[in-house]
């Protein structure tokens, strides 16, 4: 006997998404096109064996940045009235132990959003009635807080369909694919269009294939980097450029690309707040967001250190590497702190 096939999640799609495009039960998006074939491009990359890491220190960018996000606290083990710091293991032994315990907010530096991390109130029934939805046409019921079971814990937390496990599983190694716009524009607070991109990539002679991972170069991490995360939060407000996230044109480059991920090295890759919408009454506040990783499955990656990647391939005229960036393989969560490695 054929087993009953899955009912498809939705009925009705969001406009220019490709939701059921990989599979009604998909949970990678783009990252499908990641193949073996784009891992071995990106190895193909790799002449000197150079290795650039592309991550913040996880303090930065600095206290009082966010109000919603905060710096890891990480602090010794206690166990049995002792904490586990500078400890001699046992008076019989010369050891000495050290154990932490971190609580960290894992999109507070340089990270990975996951699908779940941005969904929309979408009518994917047809019915008239919008419900929450994400990714494919994924919901998260059953993740409400007053639902918590006996031991206080969220029940089915770690069920989330489109936590970033889903992405540390696949590995998020492939090629990568520097556009380097402080080169040119300097770390001015600006919107940027597709024709302003365009123009940056066409003097720089860089091109971007379908699946590779396209990293957007402000030098908003690398001035906090160089100010040790020590920036004043109105300074780094006023400072730094992002993707115009209603620029239909720029919509339809990434979708007709193919691009698997968009990285950059800012807040949020796009530029925020955005511009208004002709619907302004109900529209997206975050249209990249929406686009990326709510209607076409794209992961986003936000304050990422590209600073010295970037000078050394001004220097050698390149813009492709190999870029080596799992998640944290956390069942269910919206994002997670990330150790990008780009080989050369």
């Amino acid at each position: 006997m054929l087993e009953d096939k899955p009912r498809r999640r939705w009925i009705r799609r969001p406009e220019a998404s490709n939701w059921g495009d990989f599979g009604d039960d998909d949970q990678l998006g783009r990252v499908n096109l990641i193949d073996r074939r784009k891992v071995l491009e990106g190895i193909a990359e790799v002449k000197e064996g150079l290795t650039f890491c592309l991550s913040l220190r996880l303090d930065q960018p600095s206290a009082g940045i966010s109000t919603a996000r905060n710096p890891p606290d990480i602090r010794p083990i206690s166990h049995k009235g002792h904490e586990r710091f500078d400890m001699l293991l046992s008076p019989d032994w010369n050891d000495l132990v050290n154990d932490d315990v971190v609580t960290f907010f894992p999109q507070y530096s340089t990270q990975w959003d996951s699908f779940c991390h941005i969904g929309q109130l979408f009518d994917a029934d047809g019915d008239g009635a919008e419900e929450p939805r994400y990714y494919n046409g994924y919901t998260l019921e059953g993740l409400r807080p007053d639902l918590t079971g006996d031991d206080g814990q969220w029940p089915g937390m770690a069920l989330r369909p489109l936590g970033i496990e889903h992405l540390a599983l696949h590995g998020m190694q492939g090629r990568g694919v520097l556009v380097d716009w402080h080169a040119h524009h300097g770390i001015e607070k600006q919107r940027i269009s597709f024709a302003q991109l365009r123009e940056v990539m066409e003097r720089d002679k860089v091109s971007v294939e379908r699946g590779d991972i396209l990293c957007l170069h402000f030098g908003f991490a690398g001035l906090i980097a160089e100010h040790d995360g020590q920036v004043d939060s109105s300074v780094l407000r006023a400072t730094g450029a992002g993707l115009d996230g209603r620029d239909p044109d720029l919509l339809r480059w990434i979708d007709e690309t193919g691009i698997a991920a968009i990285v950059a090295d800012n807040f949020s890759v796009e530029y925020v707040p955005s511009t208004a919408s002709p619907d302004a009454h109900r529209c997206a506040g975050l249209p990249l967001h929406e686009h990326c990783l709510f209607k076409n499955g794209i992961p986003l990656g936000e304050l990422w250190y590209l600073s010295k990647l970037a000078s050394w391939l001004r220097e050698n005229g390149r813009s492709r590497f190999l870029l080596t960036a799992p998640p944290l393989r956390l069942p269910g969560a919206a994002g997670s702190a990330v150790t990008p490695i780009a080989t050369v």
